[in-house]
């Protein structure tokens, strides 16, 4: 009998001792952004938007088994810092195609934003087993929702070279890019873009944003946006510490400006007053409209669409995670023990 309860007093110790572990789940995890938003050469989803990102993640960090007696809750919250690279260029060839012969050629817009964010998110996750590790029944799946805030500012690649329209690019119907206007007659140069960002386009009012819009006071956009991450995806733990994830993310956004297309172009009478300089004056129509084809410079059936406001931003986020358990406190004698 004393034999028996010594055995039943070392089990409870060390069943104590697996409890008392408070621990937290750190994890980083990178992969592929599709944007999804008012540019675009495709009809529907915009798989030749296909960027990187990368994301950090602090998961499971509220469940202390000692006092819920279960090593996997499936409801928990976790806290990721995300790095999301949208970019887009509808003059780029695309499918075998180049040229007028893509659907946008002649809008010719063209961006990139990198979005940094912070979320908070609500996950839940089904295990076979809430009491085994997770190592042990080695699949668990997930899904997420959650909010954030997140930060970045549309550029475009419309120079080579400082913002001087001597330096500009002239896309011509056959896909190559001059250094000359085609409707112009002559030749010039064949010449590349030079991959470089440098036109910040919140500071050019390519929609009439400002003190001279004609239908409506439209403000300036915010490049600080809240943000709606919804996910599902599938962990696999290697050991007691790494676990390995496959996710999928959506997120969508409450503003239509992630690619500084919305709704109409920019008129150039607003374009006038926002800049009186004659040289500004000059480089804002051209950022306001790159192709040349775009708008009239006036509101009417001649200026085609430059987005659609009925719909506002999103992207996906195909990402691979490798996370890793650490301990956060171990409290009294079970935690001595689990030290030990």
């Amino acid at each position: 009998m004393k034999k028996r309860i010594n055995i039943l007093l070392l089990t409870l110790l060390a069943t104590g001792a697996s409890y008392a572990q408070q621990t937290a789940n750190i994890a980083y995890g990178s992969g592929v952004v599709n944007y999804i938003g008012d540019l675009g050469n495709e009809k529907h989803f915009a798989v030749s938007s296909a960027n990187v990102g990368m994301e950090i993640t602090v998961r499971d960090f509220l469940n202390n088994p000692e006092k819920s007696h279960v090593l996997n809750r499936p409801f928990g919250v976790e806290a990721r810092f995300s790095w999301h690279r949208l970019q887009y260029d509808e003059t780029k060839p695309m499918g075998g195609k180049e040229g007028k012969e893509l659907r946008n050629y002649h809008r010719g817009l063209n961006f990139r934003n990198d979005i940094f964010g912070f979320s908070a998110n609500a996950t839940y996750t089904y295990y076979a087993n809430r009491y085994r590790p997770l190592y042990k029944q080695k699949f668990a799946y997930f899904i997420l929702a959650g909010a954030g805030v997140f930060y970045g500012t549309p550029k475009a690649d419309l120079f080579r070279g400082s913002i001087d329209l001597k330096n500009r690019y002239y896309h011509w119907n056959d896909g190559t890019i001059h250094d000359v206007d085609e409707r112009s007659g002559l030749k010039g140069n064949i010449i590349e873009k030079d991959g470089i960002y440098e036109t910040n386009l919140t500071d050019w009012h390519t929609e009439g944003q400002g003190k001279g819009t004609e239908t409506s006071k439209k403000k300036q956009y915010s490049t600080v946006n809240i943000g709606i991450p919804l996910g599902i995806g599938i962990r696999y733990g290697l050991n007691k510490n790494i676990t390995v994830s496959a996710e999928l993310d959506y997120y969508y956004f409450f503003t239509d400006y992630l690619d500084d297309a919305s709704d109409r172009y920019a008129t150039y009478d607003e374009l006038a007053v926002n800049f009186p300089d004659a040289t500004n004056y000059e480089i804002s129509k051209y950022v306001t409209d790159p192709s040349g084809y775009g708008s009239s410079g006036e509101i009417n059936i001649a200026t085609s669409p430059r987005g659609n406001p009925k719909l506002k931003d999103a992207y996906t986020f195909f990402s691979i995670e490798v996370a890793y358990k650490i301990t956060l406190r171990q409290k009294g004698v079970y935690g001595q023990l689990a030290k030990n």
